[in-house]
């Protein structure tokens, strides 16, 4: 069966492996991002299967011309693949409010704007799957970005509510918590800032992990690509998937330490509540 995708941010990284992917595998795509002339190999690889498309993803109306496209030009949408975004590397106390607005409304709010726009058709359709691009980052915060990770653990909430909503209709969603990998998201779409000497221990380390790592992550985004792919075709795909050997442990260690602490303070969590007796 040829499925239709509609992929954000298909230029470069994650975004274009997955789309080469997608064309691969015999399937449709709208391929989107904010320059449509980027794409113009993806195209021709598509044979008449790919459509590029401009799309700011915070522009509502762009959204719901991305959705109306698939349906006009392949006939329906099955698979949404929220993965534009971007995220510095900076101190809280050096990063802009203006700075964190922008890294919020492009990987919180673009994510929100575009499943909203699709939400009705796969309503309607009783079938459909979101595969929401998130982050390790998106589990533990990452240090140094912090408006990434307040988007990501945003984009994580918030699919957790959607997954509940859309389970009555058939809908699925899948949360994609990627580690490092071989792309250029620590390098060009990047802008690293040690800030303040202060934080030289924390962020400042960060950020020079950064620059050595850039080219050296471990994750290949090819095999990444190939991975949502297995994903999208499960009867019963997961909640979330974590990719990356250096994503899965780091997902081991944060939820056992959550969990140990959080057992650990079971006795003053429980002694808040209302007793048989007391009074309100």
């Amino acid at each position: 069966m040829i499925r239709t995708w509609l992929i954000t941010g298909c230029s470069r990284g994650l975004g274009r492996s997955l789309a080469k992917a997608v064309l691969a595998a015999g399937d449709h795509l709208l391929a989107t991002a904010r320059d449509p002339e980027t794409l113009a190999d993806l195209v021709a690889s598509g044979d008449g299967r790919a459509v590029p498309l401009a799309l700011d993803v915070t522009d509502e109306a762009a959204a719901a011309r991305a959705v109306a496209t698939a349906v006009d030009r392949f006939g329906g949408l099955d698979i949404v693949v929220n993965n534009a975004g971007y995220g510095n590397v900076a101190p809280i106390e050096d990063t802009s409010l203006e700075d964190f607005r922008a890294q919020i409304e492009t990987n919180l709010f673009g994510t929100i704007i575009v499943t909203k726009a699709a939400i009705p058709l796969f309503r309607e359709r009783r079938a459909g799957h979101f595969m929401q691009i998130s982050s390790i980052g998106g589990r533990t915060g990452a240090m140094g970005r912090a408006p990434y990770s307040a988007a990501k653990f945003g984009v994580e909430g918030f699919s957790e509510v959607l997954a509940g909503e859309m389970k009555p209709f058939g809908v699925n969603v899948t949360i994609v918590e990627p580690g490092g990998f071989r792309t250029d998201f620590a390098g060009i779409s990047t802008r690293i800032t040690e800030g303040n000497p202060a934080y030289a221990e924390t962020v400042g380390k960060t950020a020079a992990m950064q620059r050595a790592y850039d080219g050296r992550q471990p994750g290949d985004p090819d095999k990444a690509a190939k991975a949502i792919i297995e994903v999208s075709k499960a009867p019963e795909p997961p909640l979330r998937i974590v990719l990356g050997r250096d994503a899965y442990a780091r997902a081991e260690r944060t939820d056992k330490n959550r969990l140990d602490e959080l057992r650990a303070w079971r006795q003053l969590s429980d002694s808040t509540d209302f007793l048989r007796g007391d009074s309100a």
